[in-house]
């Protein structure tokens, strides 16, 4: 089961998915996002997904290839964030290109977060 939580501002659309991103779900979330109007930035939280199916991965890349940024907390979001090479909200607030979420965004860095440890 999904939950997409939709905050839609002036000139920001968040998306806060909660549960398994698969099949026809994941399909439902990309055509919600391709009725928002162009110039709109996209973030797209992944913190709650606890799966994604090749069809949800696939939904993912579209939205970044469309400059979304993803909030990825735990090490399951961060590792399908890296995987598929989608830029993170930290990410781009490293490139300076976007300041840190306020306490007001509604979008909240949790700050026991750790990045997966990786073998090498």
């Amino acid at each position: 089961m999904l939950r997409v939580e939709v905050n839609d501002s002036s000139n920001t659309l968040s998306l806060k998915l909660e549960g398994r991103f698969v099949g026809d779900e994941a399909k439902n979330t990309r055509t919600l996002m391709m009725r928002c109007h162009d110039g709109v930035r996209l973030v797209v939280d992944l913190t709650e997904v606890t799966f994604v199916d090749s069809v949800g991965e696939e939904v993912l890349v579209f939205f970044g290839q469309f400059g979304a940024q993803f909030i990825a907390e735990t090490s399951y979001s961060l590792d399908i964030c890296e995987r598929l090479h989608l830029r993170t909200a930290a990410d781009a607030r490293s490139e300076g290109n976007t300041p840190a979420p306020s306490s007001t965004s509604g979008l909240q860095r949790n700050p026991r977060a750790r990045r997966p440890f990786l073998n090498n």
